[in-house]
C-alpha cells in the first residue's frame, strides 16, 4: 500500500512555518523565477494540474496570469484554504479543487495537461518513483514538468556542518520524528534517473534556500529579507551551491 502524507491538522502551521518567512519567500521567487524563464512562451492559457498542491500558492499566480488549475491535495484543510484565497482572489472561474491521492488520478478522468506542478511532495510520498510515472501520464506530450523536492544532499550537508553526527550515523534518520520533517528525502541523481527512464528532459535546475539555513554569526548589521532574496536567486544555478540547496527545482520537457 502506497504511504502519502497528509497535513490535515497541520494546514496552519505549516503555512505559518513555510510560506510566513522568509524560507518560503525565497522558495515562491525562485520557483517563480524559474516558471517564468523556463516555460516556452504561449499565448493559449496553460492547462496545469496543482499535484499536491495545498494552497495553491504558485498555482494562484499561473490563475492570475489567465491558466487554469486543477488542484489536487490529500488534505480537505488545505483544499478549504485554497478555496477561501482562490475566492477572495477572484480566480475562482479557472481552479477545479480534487480532495484525494495524486494516485488516484486518472486520464480517463481529467484528461492530459500542459503543466504539472508537484512541489515539496515528491518527499512525503513512499513510492516516488511511482509517483513520477503518474505525473508523466497526466502530462501531455511536449509538456513541462515543474518538481520540487527536498534534497537529501542538501540534509546531509547541513546535518554536517551543524555537527549532527549521530543523525549522520543513523542515515539521517531521526528516532522521533518531527511533523514538518518529510519521511523520505530524495537523492538527486535518483530522481533525474526516474525522470530520464520516464523519458524525460531536463531543461532546468535550481538550488532553493543555497544558504541562508548555513547562515550563523552574522557579522555587521544582517541582511533585510529583499537581500538574502535577491543573493539566493543569484546563486542558485551557479556550482557548486546549486547542489547544496535544502530544495531542488526541476524542470522537465515531456519528449
Amino acid at each position: 500500500m502506497t504511504r502519502n502524507t497528509s497535513f490535515d491538522g497541520k494546514s496552519r502551521t505549516f503555512s505559518r512555518n513555510i510560506y510566513g518567512t522568509t524560507k518560503g519567500q525565497i522558495r515562491l521567487r525562485v520557483l517563480e523565477r524559474d516558471l517564468t524563464e523556463g516555460l516556452p512562451a504561449s499565448r493559449q492559457p496553460l492547462r496545469t494540474l496543482d499535484a499536491g498542491g495545498g494552497f495553491g500558492p504558485v498555482s494562484q499566480r499561473l490563475a492570475a496570469e489567465g491558466h487554469t488549475v486543477v488542484l489536487c491535495d490529500l488534505s480537505a484543510e488545505m483544499l478549504d484554504e485554497a478555496r477561501t484565497q482562490v475566492a477572495e482572489k477572484g480566480l475562482s472561474e479557472q481552479f477545479d479543487f480534487i480532495h484525494g491521492s495524486i494516485q488516484s488520478l486518472t486520464v480517463a478522468d481529467l484528461g492530459q495537461f500542459d503543466l504539472v506542478l508537484c512541489h515539496a511532495v515528491l518527499e512525503w510520498v513512499e513510492e516516488q518513483a511511482g509517483l513520477l510515472a503518474t505525473l508523466n501520464e497526466l502530462l501531455l506530450p511536449g509538456g513541462h514538468l515543474s518538481l520540487m523536492y527536498y534534497n537529501r544532499d542538501g540534509l546531509l550537508y547541513h546535518s554536517l556542518v551543524k555537527g549532527n553526527f549521530d543523525y549522520v550515523h543513523a542515515n539521517l534518520v531521526r528516532k522521533r520524528r518531527q511533523k514538518l520533517t518529510p519521511g523520505w528525502p530524495c537523492r538527486p541523481a535518483e530522481v533525474d534517473g526516474w525522470l530520464h527512464e520516464l523519458g524525460f528532459v531536463i531543461t532546468g535546475r535550481s538550488g532553493v534556500r543555497v544558504f541562508h539555513d548555513y547562515m550563523s554569526n552574522v557579522h555587521g548589521p544582517f541582511p533585510t529579507e529583499e537581500e538574502l532574496i535577491e543573493m539566493e536567486l543569484a546563486h542558485s544555478r551557479t556550482e557548486p551551491f546549486m547542489h547544496l540547496g535544502r530544495y531542488m527545482h526541476v524542470l522537465a520537457r515531456k519528449e
